[in-house]
């Protein structure tokens, strides 16, 4: 009689369950086998849970169907199911990889060429040790250079990039963006009647045919006439044009480096015109000056501002507070050179690229 009396009790939640688990096989071929399992599985729960003598009340609540969820969200579920894996579709990925742990040999000018991983980049940076005592950084179109004392180590000086790491990805990107402006200007035409810049202004190139090769620029009609033998070609005259603006600027710059020494109370040793391609200057702790010839494609004003800001590292090798207010006492106006220069310098045609 009891199991008569049993049977009786299971007979509709058998049939209600078979019935569930037919409901369930259809959503599955709809596409919702994992909602639809794992409805099955919690019916069979409460089942479970309700013959063995359970309180309703203590019983699972119902698991919610799909079609009460918005379409863009799937069911929540109290069950493992793997996620998707995401992806970034603002940044492509790029894939990481850690650092060589052997950097390559020192080139021919003794920096040496590593890397750092920076949060999601791998950095490269040129390593110059020196007496100096503190890490010094310097970004330019070759990318980081990094000047660091003798005794630090390598870890102190990935902590210092790291430390650092706003500062030269954006001055890393500024230089980028500078050098694809450069490189998207048509270049200069060599040819009769073209203009070159000069201190600020325009001059004219003349090319005249000679039985000897000179140079000659007349100030009254800002005109720069090369004589030229027959058979000369277009690199013979911009090497031509390159060693008068070096000529011109080995004159000017001596007059101004002595004009602003007295001014800014310092004495350098001696001064040479560089080519670098992307840096006005340079001073070293023996007080030699390096200027760029480039810089006479400007104006007086902001040449002086090199000249200055160059003679201030003779009193302070960095640029602190310190060294700004030696530069300001000769040059108030540093900070509007200082942009100007940078402006100018995406505005120029490009003569030697």
């Amino acid at each position: 009689m009891d199991r008569i009396r049993n049977a009786r009790h299971f007979a509709p939640r058998l049939q209600r369950w078979l019935e569930n688990r037919t409901q369930a096989s259809e959503r599955v071929g709809n596409g919702g086998e994992g909602a639809a399992q794992a409805e099955l599985q919690l019916d069979a729960f409460q089942a479970g849970s309700q013959a063995s003598g359970a309180s309703p009340a203590t019983a699972p609540p119902a698991f919610p169907s799909p079609s009460s969820f918005p379409a863009s969200r799937p069911p929540a579920s109290s069950f493992p199911i793997a996620a998707p894996a995401t992806v970034n579709l603002l940044r492509p990925p790029v894939p990481l990889r850690r650092p060589d742990p052997s950097p390559v040999m020192p080139p021919a000018d003794g920096m040496e060429r590593r890397q750092v991983l920076v949060g999601s980049f791998i950095l490269e940076y040129a390593l110059r040790r020196s007496t100096r005592r503190s890490i010094g950084f310097m970004v330019d179109d070759d990318g980081l250079r990094v000047t660091a004392p003798k005794r630090c180590t390598l870890a102190d000086i990935e902590n210092a990039i790291r430390a650092k790491q706003h500062w030269i990805l954006s001055k890393l990107d500024d230089r980028r963006q500078r050098r694809a402006a450069r490189l998207e200007k048509p270049p200069v035409e060599w040819k009769d009647g073209a203009k070159l810049p000069y201190l600020g202004g325009e001059i004219t190139l003349r090319l005249q045919h000679a039985t000897r090769n000179r140079t000659v620029f007349d100030p009254e009609t800002r005109e720069l006439a090369l004589g030229l033998l027959q058979g000369a070609t277009e690199l013979l005259v911009k090497e031509r044009v390159k060693n008068w603006y070096k000529q011109q600027a080995e004159g000017l710059f001596a007059q101004r480096l002595d004009l602003y020494a007295p001014r800014v109370g310092v004495q350098y040793a001696s001064m040479s015109v560089s080519s670098a391609d992307a840096r006005w200057g340079s001073c070293t702790v023996g007080r030699v000056i390096r200027l760029n010839w480039k810089l006479m494609f400007f104006s007086l004003p902001l040449i002086d501002y090199v000249v200055a800001h160059e003679l201030a590292h003779i009193h302070e090798m960095n640029h602190s507070p310190r060294f700004w207010a030696h530069v300001g006492r000769v040059y108030p106006r540093y900070e509007e050179a200082k942009q100007l220069l940078r402006r100018r310098s995406q505005e120029l045609p490009v003569l030697f690229p």
